[in-house]
């Protein structure tokens, strides 16, 4: 009978029995087979030996004074480093109950004594085979998901380079807004991390929330693209039927984001820039607009939105206005608590003022 073709490569096999006899025999048959041998005339040998190196294949008697081998197996099984090495019986234990024992404790084969060398040699090599075919598909499936999430990655920052280009456009007709869009980008996501600290926030606001606010909120002011420049640009006080035409832009920009919703109904960024861009101008008292919500009925996110948007109008230059300073900006949103804003938004906007005042003065 042909016997099979020995592998090229050391292959590493561990065979674990109290039988020295039994160790040196199938030591000088599958050395000559080109494999490379360790042995262990104990279980707590094997483990130790196998945890500094872990084998290709285990070759595992049952019946040894420390540990058994079932014992053996479990605890090769209960190891992450060990779990995936296959452990092939030898026993001359034959009956049907040590077999369904064997293989319930993470054996994948299982060899009666005495044995054929033929035999334990086929074995072997089929599951070596069936171990390097399993390191194979583990490895392409990595290298898969590591490509899924590369493109997935460019599918997602393409999406926002795209959000963040619309909102540059919308903004590129006032030419003092400057860098507005990223400072309120940076000051949004300051603002949701330290309200994700306060016990009443600590559930809603997470790790995803705090990036979304950061990619939806230079959508806010999208729908002043509306708004004729003789509004938008005006330098002196608008007259009543001027500020209600401005005001229209809160509608107008969630409009607009609602018609990309109506294609990209999942989208978590272009949900949160509507609530943003509708509401951002509404008062915790009520009296804001376009909806007159208050209290918690205006979205959080547009909380956070109305104390990073006015703070940094208020540290800006406009057409219509000069720059304030930091001090008297902060003074005016802390004389503003619990009627335009948020008195939680305002009071971490307190524990981060320092932070504001030094990204209003860099960017």
């Amino acid at each position: 009978m042909p016997q099979p073709t020995a592998p090229k490569d050391m292959t590493d096999i561990l065979i674990v029995d109290d039988d020295p006899d039994n160790l040196q025999v199938l030591e000088r048959f599958l050395k000559k087979k080109g494999y490379r041998i360790r042995l262990a005339q104990s279980g707590s040998v094997a483990l130790q030996t196998a945890e500094r190196d872990p084998p290709d294949l285990v070759l595992l008697d049952i019946n040894m004074p420390d540990l058994g081998g079932f014992e053996v197996c479990r605890l090769f099984k209960e190891n992450e480093q060990l779990r995936s090495v296959p452990i092939l019986f030898l026993s001359g234990l034959d009956n049907t109950t040590d077999k369904v024992k064997a293989f319930q404790a993470g054996g994948v084969d299982y060899v009666t004594k005495p044995f054929q060398f033929e035999e334990i040699l086929s074995r072997v090599e089929t599951h070596l085979k069936m171990r390097r075919l399993q390191i194979e598909l583990e490895k392409h499936s990595r290298n898969l998901e590591s490509l899924v999430r590369e493109q997935v990655k460019e599918i997602s920052d393409s999406q926002l380079a795209a959000i963040f280009a619309l909102a540059k456009l919308a903004e590129s007709r006032d030419e003092d807004t400057g860098k507005h869009l990223e400072r309120v980008q940076t000051f949004c996501k300051l603002l949701a991390a330290k309200l994700s600290e306060q016990p009443r926030y600590r559930d809603h606001i997470g790790s995803t929330y705090t990036e979304n606010i950061h990619h939806a909120s230079p959508l806010h002011d999208i729908g002043k693209v509306g708004i004729r420049d003789s509004i938008l640009l005006k330098p002196g006080k608008l007259t009543l039927e001027e500020f209600e035409t401005m005001k229209n832009h809160a509608i107008l920009g969630a409009q607009t984001l609602e018609e990309v919703r109506s294609k990209y109904p999942k989208n978590a960024i272009i949900n949160m820039g509507i609530a943003i861009a509708r509401s951002h101008h509404e008062k915790w008292d009520g009296s804001g607009y376009p909806d007159g919500l208050a209290g918690e009925d205006i979205p959080l996110s547009a909380r956070i939105m109305a104390v990073a948007d006015v703070y940094d109008a208020l540290r800006s230059k406009r057409c219509y206005k000069l720059r304030l300073s930091h001090e008297r900006s902060c003074a005016i949103i802390l004389e503003n608590s619990s009627t335009h804003f948020d008195p939680s938004v305002v009071e971490a906007f307190g524990e981060l003022e320092g932070r504001f005042e030094k990204i209003s003065m860099e960017a």
